[in-house]
């Protein structure tokens, strides 16, 4: 195992998450606007959760092709369910009496939304990051099977050749890698509950 497997894994992560965010976060909040809109969204995501892994990344690279590419697409659009719904529920779940003396004081409804609902709402979103990233960690591992590279090149190249120490070296590396992530979010996130809790 080479240390740009491992860079090669969490760079596939670290962008795959970002475009989750950037992609999850609106749909929550057109969740939360839009309650036509809101049956769509959650079920296209709650949908695209259920297809297995490496049956969705063989989807994606018949356009896209074998690479990284793929890979990132595959994780954001498996991780979406999460940071979407998560969102939505976030901020549904604000005191409807805060809402009101928003609105009493003349707030509109998207300055309202920036300004007081999604600073407290940001706890419940940023667990639903939590979870999408330690499940792009699990995942990113079929990259290997679309050109991806990553931990799990070393994972099947292990199985490949019946070589129990490759096999167990990418697994603990993979294991670690989650741990760490979960443990250091779950910290993040116990500070932006303390952090933005309506006093």
């Amino acid at each position: 195992m080479t240390v740009d497997m491992v860079t090669q894994h969490l760079f596939m992560v670290f962008v795959s998450v970002l475009f989750t965010i950037a992609v999850g976060v609106p749909l929550g909040i057109c969740a939360y606007f839009y309650p036509k809109a809101r049956r769509v969204i959650l079920l296209v995501v709650e949908v695209l959760q259920t297809v297995p892994a490496l049956a969705l990344l063989g989807i994606i690279m018949i356009i896209f092709g074998a690479g990284k590419v793929t890979v990132i697409t595959g994780l954001l659009l498996y991780s979406l369910l999460p940071v979407v719904q998560n969102t939505y529920v976030g901020l549904s779940e604000v005191d409807p009496a805060i809402k009101e003396v928003s609105r009493g004081m003349g707030m509109t409804r998207i300055y309202s939304l920036i300004h007081v609902e999604l600073p407290i709402a940001v706890p419940l979103i940023f667990t639903g990051i939590r979870i999408a990233t330690v499940t792009a960690v699990g995942i990113a591992v079929f990259g290997a099977f679309v050109g991806g590279g990553g931990l799990g090149s070393i994972i099947y190249k292990g199985i490949h050749v019946q070589n129990m120490s490759l096999i167990l070296s990418g697994t603990m590396t993979l294991m670690a890698m989650a741990i760490i992530f979960d443990v250091v979010m779950t910290l993040i996130e116990r500070y932006l509950k303390r952090r933005f809790s309506p006093q």
